[in-house]
């Protein structure tokens, strides 16, 4: 029996490829042996196998966890966008309403006011 190794070929890869010469050269069934060898070799992939699902699965967990906790921030700050919203909406009502009614005092207001936020800019800028 002749064995011809082909190192990393891009045919056949690190694979090992054996040329039999005439039929008394074959290799003779090993019976429970060959058998054997496959069964542990089996059983070890299948325990290398339940530790990378076990790996995968804890990371499933954590991301649920995770998942699940930028679901509550998430709420909680639509929460607070809506009680933003509906805050500012009132006071444009009441600005509108304000600026419909007939009196002319609110120009005056705002006069003054925006006096006041230059004044007190003013000293602190100085």
């Amino acid at each position: 029996r002749r064995k011809k190794k082909i190192a990393d070929s891009p045919k056949y890869g690190p694979f090992q490829i054996v040329m039999h010469r005439g039929s008394k050269d074959y290799p003779q069934p090993q019976g429970f042996v060959g058998n054997e060898s496959l069964e542990e070799q089996n059983e070890e992939m299948m325990g290398q196998l339940k530790g990378k699902l076990s790996v995968l699965t804890s990371f499933a967990i954590d991301i649920g966890v995770e998942v699940n906790e930028q679901n509550k921030l998430l709420r909680g700050m639509d929460d607070k966008l809506d009680s933003t919203h509906s805050m500012v909406s009132n006071t444009i009502g009441k600005v509108l309403s304000l600026v419909r009614s007939h009196h002319n005092y609110y120009s005056y207001y705002l006069l003054v006011f925006c006096m006041f936020v230059f004044l007190v800019l003013w000293i602190f800028i100085r």
